[in-house]
């Protein structure tokens, strides 16, 4: 069984090879994360020179994963280059819908189009993947309106296999935990702000220097307009007895509201991925607030 399972995960790789070959040249849409390090990486090793890693530069992405981003780049020898994105300056952004990913990817594909067109490259691709299907993902749609192709999802890669083929090549990110933007840390209709996000990402450090994988720190307003919020803790279900034990919970809640949290609380369910849309309706289809819940 083994042996199939790593002959389907083989054909797959090689149609992956055989799609961005198709290309003859591509701008990948890089963020320093599993998918995108993965796809960027072979992408170079395909194309050389008429490859290119773009990373969007702004608030909601944290200091260290720029700058672990550009490292990966340098170690594994394929070029990037840094562009400044404005979603900030967009109200509808800033408004915090269930569509806000449409937004920031709709601003990131206005940014990469001109400059794909600049340097001659043919196609514009990013990382969705085939363990994404079916999910809620504003972002999908913006991709669709700039024809931004997903290679790996028309390889039929999941999330599992692309772990797996990234340590074949040796790259560190094959255990990386998910990382989503800082402003997922807000619940959906609370405004995001950059102010929010830097508390976000500092609250985040503390936790991960002390050893944490899958961190979340849910950012909640207690009284709108009033600056108080609480910070609501999410860590991997297994690291959970760590945080509750030997008086760590204490330090971290200390940390916390050194940051400027008023009240620091921890999630017993643990992180698990897309938590802020549990409690959504279909209404989130059309880019609306699911009504009658808070979340």
């Amino acid at each position: 069984m083994r042996c199939k399972l790593r002959e389907v995960l083989t054909t797959k790789f090689a149609q992956l090879r055989e799609l961005l070959r198709s290309y003859d040249s591509c701008l990948v849409a890089y963020s320093g994360g599993v998918d995108s390090v993965f796809l960027a990486r072979v992408a170079h090793e395909v194309l050389g020179a008429r490859a290119l890693a773009v990373i969007a530069d702004s608030p909601s992405l944290p200091r260290r994963e720029l700058q672990e981003a550009l490292e990966l780049g340098r170690q594994f020898h394929f070029p990037v280059e840094v562009v400044r994105t404005a979603e900030m300056a967009n109200p509808a952004y800033l408004a915090n819908p269930t569509n806000r990913c449409y937004f920031c990817k709709h601003e990131l594909f206005e940014e990469l189009v001109p400059l794909a067109r600049a340097r001659g490259f043919a196609v514009i691709v990013y990382g969705e993947n085939a363990s994404d299907i079916g999910d809620f993902r504003p972002g999908a749609q913006a991709a669709k309106e700039f024809q931004v192709r997903a290679p790996l999802k028309e390889a039929g890669l999941t999330k599992a296999e692309i772990r797996e083929l990234s340590a074949d090549l040796g790259l560190p990110t094959a255990d990386k935990p998910q990382m989503a933007c800082l402003s997922s840390r807000i619940p959906y209709g609370e405004p995001v702000t950059p102010a929010k996000l830097g508390m976000i990402e500092q609250a985040e450090y503390v936790l991960r220097d002390l050893g944490f994988h899958d961190v979340r720190v849910r950012h909640h307003e207690l009284t709108p307009g009033n600056g108080r919020c609480l910070a609501r803790i999410e860590v991997g279900a297994g690291e959970l007895p760590r945080l509750l034990t030997n008086g760590l919970a204490a330090r971290v809640a200390e940390a916390l509201q050194r940051v400027g949290y008023a009240h620091v609380t921890v999630d017993l369910q643990g992180y698990r991925r897309g938590s802020l849309n549990e409690l959504l309706t279909p209404a989130a289809d059309s880019g609306m607030p699911a009504e009658g819940k808070e979340l």
